[in-house]
């Protein structure tokens, strides 16, 4: 991984952004991926304060997934909410992150990323049904950089 820009063309953000909508497509849940290229806190600190300041934590059923990216630190961290935590196999996570990783050792970053969140969509939909009668889309599909 070299830099912010080399990261993912536009083409590869838009297949991840679509990722989303089909992970999301048949549940309540809400996944954003962000990117940024260096920080001074251990990932999974970092990630734990993005997922604050996108408002991850201000959905209802409790159920945001968040993928941070640390471009130049080759770090990676993949967190949930409390919600989803209370009821997914306790090495969920583990087995997501490392299905994640196996992919960015190949250097097929895009590919990773969009395993990871359909891999997350699927463990969403199970817990946290689509309800067409009151169900909204929190969160926009998007990634975010900084």
């Amino acid at each position: 991984m070299s830099g912010l820009k080399d990261f993912l063309t536009p083409d590869d953000e838009k297949e991840i952004v679509n990722a989303i909508g089909i992970a999301e497509k048949n549940t309540s849940g809400e996944i954003r991926v962000h990117i940024e290229n260096h920080s001074e806190k251990p990932p999974l600190e970092r990630a734990q304060e993005v997922f604050l300041q996108l408002g991850m934590a201000n959905t209802a059923a409790r159920n945001g997934v968040l993928f941070y990216v640390g471009v130049a630190d080759h770090a990676f961290a993949i967190i949930g909410d409390e919600g989803i935590d209370k009821v997914v196999e306790d090495d969920f996570w583990d087995c997501t992150k490392d299905e994640v990783i196996s992919e960015f050792k190949k250097g097929e970053y895009k590919t990773g990323l969009i395993n990871g969140i359909l891999r997350a969509g699927e463990r969403l939909k199970k817990y946290f049904p689509f309800d067409d009668k009151g169900d909204i889309n929190e969160l926009p599909d998007s990634i975010s950089k900084a």
